[in-house]
């Protein structure tokens, strides 16, 4: 049964069709032929025998005269699956028959073991033929740190988040993404936002948590509000009450070592403050200060 992560990378080309001849050509260096437009169709492929191949999705580029120049067979593969080996030449040659144009099978395959695999030539007999698929994989989606590069790009950003979010680069990469995922609706946002934690593993799902954690504790809200509920809001109001503590405690107990002394007053607004820069701007001026004043101004 197709996951959240196959519907929602298949409806990411069906809503941006542009989006797979742009890629054969940036990423691939695939010669498009010239076209006005892009178009999705039907992705059933009916044969005479009684075997009903589906595809994912079929697009059309047609020139400015309407005439078919290029059929693009998209398919997500999250697994390894033999049987694709089988089927994806039939895509090309039943499209290819069909629509009497060229045809390519485009696979958006976001591991790189499947990738490989995928990306392997498809011997139709003999060595006589065979069948190419254009694999969408880690070895061919760039690493998009750049939230400015993110935000010009904001699916390829998500593609370049499912593929590489695990990497040595991974939490920079994913920071990227969800700058990108800005430029969206609430609901295609979460969506694309959901399908890049699915495929973090739990390191870099501990470092993502860990960076929403500090960057809300520090009152920062620099992620997309869906990204900021990864941090139940308990859990963190528990961990930025006790950092406020330990820095008013921290800076009591250096006053008593500098021999300040302090009014009841001070001592109250000590334990008041909630602005943990502040804390820290008193912690600094405790150093040379001789009264309470000079620290807390």
């Amino acid at each position: 049964m197709p996951t959240l992560e196959h519907n929602a990378l298949v409806e990411m080309f069906r809503e941006t069709p542009e989006l797979a001849p742009r890629f054969l050509v940036t990423l691939f260096h695939v010669d498009v032929p010239r076209h006005a437009s892009v178009a999705v169709v039907e992705s059933s492929l009916d044969q005479l025998i009684p075997v009903e191949f589906r595809a994912d999705l079929v697009l059309e580029l047609r020139d400015a005269n309407g005439t078919l120049v290029l059929a693009i067979v998209i398919e997500v593969q999250r697994d390894e699956d033999p049987d694709k080996k089988f089927s994806w030449p039939v895509y090309v040659t039943v499209v290819r028959a069909k629509k009497r144009c060229g045809t390519v099978v485009l696979v958006v395959a976001p591991g790189a073991d499947v990738a490989a695999w995928a990306a392997e030539n498809i011997d139709v007999g003999l060595g006589f033929g065979h069948v190419k698929p254009l694999v969408l994989g880690p070895a061919v989606v760039p690493e998009i740190s750049d939230p400015a590069e993110a935000e010009q790009e904001m699916e390829l950003a998500v593609l370049s988040a499912v593929a590489h979010g695990n990497g040595p680069n991974g939490l920079a990469v994913v920071q990227a993404a969800l700058v990108g995922l800005e430029r969206l609706d609430q609901e295609h946002a979460e969506v694309y936002f959901q399908v890049i934690w699915n495929g973090l593993r739990e390191p870099m799902r501990r470092a993502l948590e860990a960076l929403v954690m500090e960057r809300q504790i520090e009152g920062e809200a620099t992620f997309p509000s869906f990204v900021q509920k990864l941090v139940d809001r308990g859990k963190l109001d528990g961990i930025r009450e006790g950092e406020l503590k330990g820095k008013s405690d921290t800076l009591l107990r250096l006053l008593a070592r500098a021999g300040i002394s302090l009014t009841e007053d001070e001592s109250a607004r000590i334990q008041a403050c909630k602005d943990i820069a502040t804390l820290d701007r008193w912690i600094d001026n405790v150093l040379g200060a001789k009264t309470a004043a000079e620290v807390l101004s």
